[in-house]
C-alpha cells in the first residue's frame, strides 16, 4: 500500500510540472527501449543515423568503391556491383592508367587477380579488390611507401567509369580504291559489271543464250508487230 501512494505521489508531481502529461499514458522504461532500438536498426538498413529532428545522414561511398561498383556491372545486367570478375578487372587496370605497359602489364594483372581471390571463386569483393590494388601499387612506384604508392594507384581510380568503344570507321587507303575500282578492271573482270559498277551477276560470269526468238540469235525480236500496226500513208488521188 506504501509503494501504491508513492507512485500516485510521484504521478501528481509529474503531473504538476507538465499539464499535458494527463492527457497520455504513461509508458514502461522497457516499452521505450524497444522503440529507440527499433528506430536504431531501421536507421542502419536504411544507411542512414539518427541525429537531430528530422536529421538523415546517408552512408558515404568512396569514390573507389563507387569506380569498383561501375566496372563491377559492366555488360552484366544480374550483377550486383558487390564483386567484379576477371574480365572486368583488367578492363578497370587498362581504362584507368593503371597499366603501362613497362612496370604493370597485364600479365601482372591476371596473376594479382588470381593470387587475392578465393579458390573456388571467379570474382573478387571490394576488400580483396583494394589488396590488388596494393599489391600492384608497390610495383609501380618502387620508389615510394606502401600507403603512398596505394594513394597514387587510388586517385587513378577514383570516379572513373569504363570506356565504351565506338564503332570502327573505315579508313579511305588509295590501295583499296584502286583494287576496288571496277572502270580500271580488264579481261573477264570487266565483263562482270556495268558502267555504273554495279554487278551484273550470272550474266557477267557466263553467256547465257536468248531463246526468245523464232531462232537463235534473232535480232529483230518484236518487229513484226511495229510493222504490221504501221499506219498506212493515204496516196493522194
Amino acid at each position: 500500500m506504501a509503494d501504491q501512494r508513492d507512485n500516485m505521489d510521484d504521478f501528481k508531481v509529474q503531473t504538476a510540472k507538465h499539464p499535458n502529461m494527463g492527457s497520455a499514458p504513461l509508458r514502461p522504461h522497457s516499452e521505450q527501449s524497444k522503440d529507440r532500438t527499433s528506430k536504431r536498426l531501421s536507421s542502419e538498413s536504411n544507411g542512414t543515423s539518427e541525429g537531430g529532428v528530422g536529421s538523415s545522414t546517408p552512408v558515404e561511398v568512396t569514390a573507389l568503391e563507387e569506380s569498383f561498383r561501375r566496372f563491377a556491372i559492366h555488360g552484366d545486367t544480374r550483377a550486383t556491383g558487390k564483386d567484379l570478375h576477371g574480365k572486368n578487372w583488367s578492363k578497370l587496370c587498362k581504362d584507368c592508367g593503371v597499366i603501362d605497359g613497362k612496370s604493370i602489364t597485364l600479365t601482372d594483372v591476371d596473376i594479382v587477380f588470381s593470387k587475392v581471390k578465393k579458390k573456388s571463386s571467379r570474382t573478387i569483393t571490394f576488400d580483396e579488390f583494394k589488396v590488388a590494388l596494393g599489391e600492384l601499387a608497390r610495383k609501380k612506384y618502387k620508389e615510394k611507401t606502401g600507403e603512398e604508392a596505394e594513394a597514387e594507384v587510388f586517385k587513378l581510380i577514383e570516379g572513373k567509369a569504363p570506356i565504351i568503344a565506338g564503332v570502327t570507321r573505315a579508313v579511305a587507303s588509295p590501295t583499296v580504291s584502286r583494287l576496288t575500282d571496277t572502270t580500271k578492271f580488264t579481261g573477264s573482270h570487266k565483263e562482270r559489271f556495268d558502267t555504273t559498277g554495279r554487278g551484273k551477276g550470272k550474266a557477267g560470269r557466263v553467256d547465257i543464250v536468248d531463246t526468245s526468238g523464232y531462232v537463235s540469235g534473232y535480232k529483230h525480236q518484236g518487229s513484226y508487230e511495229k510493222k504490221v500496226t504501221k499506219p498506212t500513208v493515204g496516196k493522194p488521188m
